[in-house]
């Protein structure tokens, strides 16, 4: 029967954006390290609050395993003379392996027969292990950003205080620097701040709670939902909520109250994604909505101690918010005093990037692939796309944007609605952003898909020509995330549209900016897309084996290849796929050396030479019919 082995760091507050990564690095680590000391274990479970990082692993063998090692030696016939004796090189191997001569053993390999040791390895007491695989477990956990603090060596994501350590109910002592392990833990910063004393797991869980501190982040994110939809309930409202707002109020908080705000009715004329980017971005606040999914004057904060009045804290905070829609208001109020096609020039003076100029360059050259994109697709829509591709980023000059950042492609859309635009010209502004996520929202109208992918396309062909292309798990720019966007438009929008003709217009258009040969950048910007699309493929599962066999004869359109993909998939399942492959694969080599040349029918000498020729000719002539309307199934 195995032990339960508690591990606490205490630390000051870490960022809450560190901490989910952290819990999952810090399970990865410990399984690799009992892994590598052949400790078995049950359960391993990992959790954090702000101000400390928890380690459970359950059921935790008290042993480690026996290990047997083998060490072949010399060949048979050196180790032994005629007689069986052994020689030297047995002698001298058995020596070396710390065994007698009469412990050797015979075992047979490809190359023949051979001498071989074999040797028992007790395992040690885990707790005798302990210490320095929890050392080597703390100051592996990788973050973002770490610090140093004091005079110490070791570098974490915020200074430690204290270490709990304890296997079944015996503490294990480790020293990181000058920060000793113990059996004590610490409460609630505030409401608790004393230390208590921990026996075992399940102590260690109810002192905890008894001492404000919900460990489990599970268990405080189903209290915030539970708490917050209870107070937005008492205003006739519910909350509006996303994941990331919830994932990182969860790691804001160690005992998670809920509190009711209020703010002035007059703010709710701003644009929804104000008030929501206020509340959410800003101020970790979540928004209230009615039934049918319209703001209400009112914001739920999730405060991390239990308040004596909770109207006090709801009064400060309604001060926080009232100041930040008031700023919105006003940048809202200004930014209309101007037009959005009279902040376009303005874009002059935006740097996009000191290699390829300004955002206003920026606007010209998608400008331009937008109307080649357009005419592949449907020259109708070509005045709206322009209109949108002109205003795209002229949103990027008003205050409300340059304030809330996030907001880039709202506001545009907002400020051009109000300005008397198109609708269709608006929403493709809004959606020239879009996908912003992997899996995200894509582009419903086609002028804001045609946009979006030329502004996507200009940025990857534009910093691949001056050599700013991604390595490795290091891409600033974003491209790998923007190269599958487009792709993900093309599918989703059903578009035929070459890849390879796009990048050769978008590379004419950014000529003068190129500091490397175009057919260089075209090989390259064309392999990084098929990487994506190879990998998304992959991850969506279809088969290996026929997306490398499909993409291998270019990827260049990615409708069709997809549509290639699949047919494949359906003919491989075929009962005749297996014969046909073996067939197409001997005709192959037979021809591999021949070179390409006219069938001359007038040579042939038998029936069966004119008769396959026949069949051949009458089967292209179906097949190529199909092609040409992308049928890869019939």
């Amino acid at each position: 029967m195995g032990k339960e082995l508690l591990l606490e760091i205490g630390t000051e507050e870490i960022p809450a954006a560190f901490l989910p990564k952290a819990i999952k690095d810090m399970d990865e680590i410990i399984r690799k390290e009992l892994s590598g000391k052949r400790i078995e274990h049950g359960d391993v479970k990992a959790m954090a609050t702000p101000r400390r990082l928890c380690l459970c692993v359950a059921n935790m063998s008290i042993r480690q395993k026996d290990q047997i090692t083998e060490k072949i030696g010399p060949a048979k016939r050196v180790a032994f003379d005629e007689k069986g004796n052994p020689t030297k090189a047995a002698i001298g191997f058995a020596a070396g392996q710390g065994i007698d001569v009469s412990e050797l053993e015979i075992i047979t390999t490809e190359k023949g027969e051979y001498i071989c040791a074999r040797k028992k390895i007790i395992g040690e007491d885990t707790k005798t292990l302990l210490p320095d695989i929890l050392t080597k477990f703390i100051t592996s956990i990788p973050f973002k950003k770490s610090m140093r603090w004091s005079n110490l060596e070791i570098r974490f994501a915020r200074p430690i205080h204290w270490i709990l350590a304890i296997y079944g109910s015996e503490t294990i002592p480790l020293c990181i620097e000058n920060i000793e392990s113990g059996d004590k833990s610490y409460g609630h910063r505030f409401m608790s701040p004393k230390s208590f004393k921990v026996k075992n797991l399940k102590d260690y869980i109810t002192k905890c709670k008894k001492h404000f501190v919900i460990i489990d982040p599970e268990e405080r994110r189903n209290i915030i939902i539970d708490e917050a939809e209870k107070v937005a309930k008492s205003v006739n409202g519910k909350i509006f909520c996303t994941e990331n707002l919830l994932e990182t109020v969860t790691y804001l908080v160690e005992y998670p109250t809920a509190v009711c705000g209020s703010f002035d009715t007059e703010f709710l004329k701003l644009p929804k994604e104000v008030l929501t980017t206020s509340m959410i971005s800003h101020q970790k606040y979540f928004p209230v909505i009615d039934d049918t999914g319209n703001l209400l004057p009112y914001f739920i904060t999730i405060n991390n101690t239990q308040a004596r009045d909770s109207s006090i804290v709801a009064r400060g905070n309604e001060k926080v918010i009232r100041a930040r829609l008031s700023d919105a208001k006003f940048f809202f109020d200004e930014d209309q005093k101007t037009p959005l096609d009279h902040h376009v020039e303005k874009l002059h003076q935006v740097v996009f990037h000191t290699q390829l100029g300004t955002s206003y360059d920026k606007v010209t050259q998608f400008r331009k692939l937008a109307e080649y994109i357009t005419d592949q697709i449907d020259p109708s829509l070509k005045e709206r796309v322009d209109r949108a591709a002109v205003l795209a980023k002229a949103d990027l000059e008003t205050l409300m944007v340059y304030e809330f950042a996030e907001l880039q492609g709202i506001m545009g859309r907002e400020y051009a609605l109000i300005a008397g635009e198109n609708p269709i010209v608006a929403k493709a502004i809004y959606e020239h952003y879009l996908p912003t996520a992997a899996g995200g929202e894509l582009p419903e109208t086609d002028e804001g898909a045609i946009v979006s992918i030329a502004d996507k396309m200009d940025t990857i062909v534009g910093f691949f020509g001056v050599n700013l292309i991604p390595t490795g798990t290091a891409d600033p720019y974003a491209l790998r995330r923007q190269a599958i966007g487009i792709i993900n438009i093309i599918l989703n929008k059903k578009y035929s549209l070459n890849l390879e003709g796009l990048i050769d217009k978008s590379l004419s258009i950014l000529d003068n900016k190129l500091k490397r040969n175009p057919k260089e950048i075209k090989t390259d910007v064309l392999e990084f897309f098929k990487g994506r699309f190879e990998n998304q493929l992959i991850s969506q599962g279809h088969p290996y084996d026929v997306v490398d066999a499909v993409l291998e004869t270019g990827s260049s359109d990615i409708l069709r290849s997809l549509k290639k993909i699949e047919a494949m998939e359906a003919f491989k399942s075929h009962a005749d796929f297996e014969p046909l492959a073996i067939a197409f694969k001997r005709a192959g080599n037979i021809i591999k050396d021949f070179k390409n040349g006219a069938v001359d029918p007038s040579k042939f000498e038998s029936d069966e030479e004119r008769n396959l020729y026949n069949a051949y000719s009458h089967t292209k002539d179906n097949v190529l019919k199909h092609i040409d309307v992308d049928d890869y199934r019939s």
